[in-house]
């Protein structure tokens, strides 16, 4: 079986985030941060946990921000002690335990999602039988690791992690004008919709391309799907998407009371 840590990740981390201005303004959305680390933190350490080590980073809006980050990680969170003469920056005890490989691809400022996965995995995907493919702006408390586990067990080209959120409205239902039936927020029953998180093996590059308006969530899902070829792993855990400033603080919320289902 295919190590984990031998799995490329791919992160989307290159979309403007319109919805976020007043902080997208000066960094790209992954870069938002829940407690103090960026939400593509968060989302790395969920890999992490289950032994996905290697990650390549999809940027492009204000990619120099994610590279400076990753850059200047492991002296921001150690001892250091710097030359000023010569330059030499000599990082003492390592105060983290973060043991990942991270590669910062530009994909392109207006480039689509698929098309950030093609021309990443053109240089960065090597000689790997399989890979992930997330957001940059999911958390979870799904097993990777099952996932995975279960990608290699069913033999199709992908696999995407199937969730069941509750509604964010309440649900009424009526007899003519009459309600007989209140339920604040329900569940979706058995409708399940995309959680983002993806594995694919590397027959799905051909669905891909590297045109700048290649969509991942149209043609190429949309024709693996019709060829019979993406299976759901279904999670009725923690998931939630950080879309709008509301998302942000609730996950600030449960980050700093202590109870954030995806951290452990």
């Amino acid at each position: 079986m295919t190590p984990t840590s031998n799995v490329p990740v791919f992160i989307l981390c290159g979309g403007l985030g319109t919805r976020f201005r007043e902080e997208t303004e000066f960094k790209p959305k992954p870069m938002i941060t829940i407690g103090t680390q960026p939400i593509l933190w968060h989302i790395m350490q969920t890999y992490s946990r289950h032994g996905f080590k290697k990650f390549i980073l999809c940027a492009g809006y204000k990619a120099e921000v994610i590279k400076a980050y990753f850059l200047n990680y492991s002296s921001m969170n150690s001892d250091f002690t710097v030359d000023l003469k010569s330059n030499h920056l000599t990082v003492h005890s390592v105060d983290h335990d973060q043991d990942w490989q991270v590669t910062l691809a530009y994909t392109g400022e207006l480039t689509m999602t698929g098309a950030r996965v093609a021309r990443a995995a053109g240089k960065y995907l090597g000689d790997a039988k399989h890979f992930a493919v997330t957001y940059g702006d999911g958390l979870t408390d799904a097993n990777l690791r099952h996932e995975f586990e279960y990608h290699l067990s069913h033999g199709h080209v992908g696999t995407v992690l199937g969730v069941n959120p509750p509604s964010r409205f309440g649900e009424l239902q009526l007899e003519g004008e009459r309600v007989v039936r209140f339920s604040e927020k329900p569940d979706f029953a058995d409708n399940w919709i995309n959680g983002g998180y993806f594995f694919f093996n590397r027959q799905f590059l051909p669905y891909l391309s590297t045109d700048e308006g290649c969509v991942l969530e149209k043609t190429p899902l949309v024709k693996l799907a019709g060829d019979g070829q993406l299976a759901m792993f279904k999670h009725a855990g923690y998931w939630a998407c950080m879309d709008t400033q509301r998302d942000r603080d609730t996950l600030n919320k449960l980050w700093d009371s202590g109870q954030a289902p995806w951290k452990d």
